[in-house]
């Protein structure tokens, strides 16, 4: 988790709570252009790093800050983890959780609502820079786990505020209005996912391909209309024909056609996937040990560019040469250790 989340950043020990490390903080801010703190309201101002106090040494500066539940409300001071703020709290428990069933799902890894809220903060603090260029003013974003989660339920949340119900009505497997935007299992126990939303353009074709072109003159699967009103004999259809070859069969049957589809695929095997390699979507970083370790790569790219990851820092690594850049000389830093304020 350290290697791939803090690759590419350089790393500076330096404790707030100390005179010497509050100055050597403000020292940074001096000429950064950007500072980004989880760290909530109290805290902010018991540590003196609050809005007011980092303006003061900076007046261009964008302040980025990141909490559980949002910067107002009678919560504001409170923690938040993704797993209660945003998976739970923010409605993506209850979304994917089968009808029926007796617990919500586990969220689906470490982060996962960290990773989506980070981007968010990301483009909200590149849109800031922006405004700061052209006002001169500093900019203050805000992005929460709650917030992010929200965003990620929005046609939801539209829907539920239309009906007053509490989401929209997902279709099961079983019952999906379009038979053919759909999930089915083959028969070594894998799953295909498909996607063909404007069906009557893939229809026949794809039932071809399968060697059941009965399907597409059966007077019940004949237009998407008539596939939609007998949408549980078709998909019950479809299961018997998928479950009756192995997936790399249907891969081949699959590629053959032009609708949308996509085999449902483990976080190992979309790792090696040859769009995700084309792409660089993946890097490695290796380690002296001949260790070698695949991390995500950011999801954007800048002129067709993706950097070659390195090695996360130890903590402190980076100290010294960012304090001596900053203007300290090594006496200072050394009486700075001395009273630890700096590691």
């Amino acid at each position: 988790m350290f290697q791939t989340f803090s690759r590419g950043k350089a790393s500076v020990g330096i404790d707030l709570t100390t005179s010497g490390g509050h100055e050597a903080l403000l020292r940074l801010v001096e000429t950064a252009d950007v500072f980004l703190t989880n760290y909530l309201p109290r805290v902010r101002q018991k540590l003196r790093i609050d809005v007011d106090d980092l303006i003061a040494v900076n007046p261009r500066l964008v302040y980025a800050r990141g909490s559980g539940l949002g910067p107002e409300g009678a919560e504001a001071d409170t923690g938040g983890f993704d797993l209660a703020s945003y998976w739970s709290r923010g409605g993506l428990a209850y979304l994917t959780a089968e009808k029926g069933a007796q617990w919500p799902p586990p969220m689906p890894g470490a982060a996962f609502g960290d990773l989506q809220s980070g981007l968010y903060a990301a483009g909200g603090v590149a849109a800031a820079l922006l405004a700061r260029e052209r006002t001169g003013d500093h900019q203050v974003i805000d992005v929460s786990l709650l917030g992010a989660a929200i965003w990620a339920t929005a046609p939801h949340i539209a829907a539920t505020s239309l009906y007053d119900i509490d989401a929209m009505p997902r279709g099961e497997h079983a019952t999906a209005n379009n038979p053919i935007s759909n999930t089915y299992r083959t028969a070594d126990d894998r799953f295909v996912a498909l996607v063909m939303l404007e069906s009557d353009r893939f229809w026949a074709t794809l039932v071809e391909l399968m060697d059941r072109p009965d399907l597409a003159a059966d007077p019940r699967f004949c237009d998407a209309a008539s596939r939609a009103a007998n949408n549980v004999a078709c998909i019950a259809e479809l299961d018997k024909v998928f479950s009756s070859r192995p997936l790399a069969e249907w891969c081949d049957i699959l590629s053959r056609q032009r609708g949308v589809w996509a085999v449902v695929q483990s976080p190992q095997e979309a790792a090696n996937d040859p769009q995700v390699v084309a792409n660089r979507y993946v890097g490695q970083i290796i380690f002296d040990d001949d260790l070698k370790l695949n991390v995500a790569m950011s999801p954007i790219q800048f002129n067709g560019d993706q950097p070659t990851p390195n090695h996360a820092p130890d903590l402190g690594a980076d100290t010294d040469r960012v304090l001596l850049e900053a203007g300290y000389d090594w006496d200072q830093l050394i009486k700075l250790k001395t009273e630890g304020a700096i590691t």
